[in-house]
């Protein structure tokens, strides 16, 4: 049964959701229930520019080019890698793993609970699951219980789809306050100042303009709000091979994908996008870092 206060609760959340090209709130009209299920029916417009957005089968397209039907944009190779039904499938069969190997990276479980100390501040709130890729970490963000509402954001219309399977496979997860949105890092469809808490495991080196991404997090976050991001440090003895720094700016040119050289031009990033706090955690090539927007 739903109730009187969970209406207002659903449509303060919805107030978040806001139009790619204005950043205004979206005016929605749909299932008063903000659930996995529901919000594929969905149809929202902006109320400055009247785009209307809609569901897709299980999810909400959010992305500035949604209902083109002829209109496409290059996206650089990593970013259209993922695109690929065979990438998705294979993500959390096999592809994922090999992280630990050559990058250092503990695993979701152990990365999961590293996080929660950076993100007790903003427990209860919302959470965006940047990149999410097949939903592992969403996953985990759901049954946690931790959140009020769990956001699994990608660019990837298969890899929505997979997180979508996997949710459907797990008994012991609610469908409820979980939400798939496919959108563009670099133009997030959220209002500024109204999330708690940004995180983007292993994503950070495939965005087109990781910058662009880190400002646009900074922007919808609230004063106070955390972000988290994992990704891997080529360092230590690889930072001695010749023209290396060149050699990564041809990389990323053709391939969209990013290396990373030393902390300190992670600390950067996130410094020049207005947050504040900067703390990372190393375990060979893995880091994952933290900051959050000043109060």
């Amino acid at each position: 049964m739903v109730t009187g206060a969970d209406l207002n609760e659903n449509e303060a959340k919805k107030k978040t959701l806001a139009c790619p090209i204005c950043y205004d709130p979206l005016i929605w009209n749909g299932d008063p229930v903000f659930s996995v299920d529901s919000t594929p029916r969905s149809i929202l417009k902006c109320g400055i520019c009247k785009k209307v957005y809609s569901g897709n089968e299980n999810h909400l397209d959010l992305t500035v080019t949604s209902g083109s039907k002829k209109y496409g944009e290059y996206r650089p190779a990593s970013s259209e890698l993922f695109r690929l039904p065979l990438v998705s499938f294979l993500y959390e069969r096999g592809w994922r793993q090999a992280f630990t190997i050559w990058g250092g990276f503990p695993g979701p479980e152990r990365e999961f609970e590293l996080m929660r100390d950076y993100l007790k501040p903003v427990i209860g709130g919302t959470i965006i699951d940047a990149s999410c890729g097949s939903g592992m970490f969403t996953r985990l963000f759901a049954k946690s219980g931790l959140f009020s509402l769990v956001v699994a954001l990608d660019f990837s219309e298969s890899m929505l789809k997979q997180s979508y399977d996997y949710i459907k496979q797990e008994e012991n997860i609610s469908k409820e306050n979980l939400i798939l949105v496919r959108a563009d890092i670099a133009r997030l469809p959220f209002a500024s100042s109204s999330i708690d808490a940004v995180h983007a495991g292993a994503a950070l080196h495939c965005w087109p303009s990781p910058s662009a991404g880190v400002a646009e997090i900074s922007r919808i976050l609230r004063p106070g709000g955390v972000f988290v991001a994992t990704t891997y440090i080529v360092d230590g003895l690889y930072s001695y091979i010749p023209f290396l720094s060149p050699i990564r700016q041809n990389i990323a040119q053709f391939s969209g994908s990013h290396l990373y050289l030393s902390e300190r031009e992670l600390r950067e990033l996130f410094t020049t996008c207005g947050l504040v706090d900067y703390t990372c955690i190393r375990n060979g090539r893995f880091v994952m870092m933290s900051a959050r927007k000043p109060e």
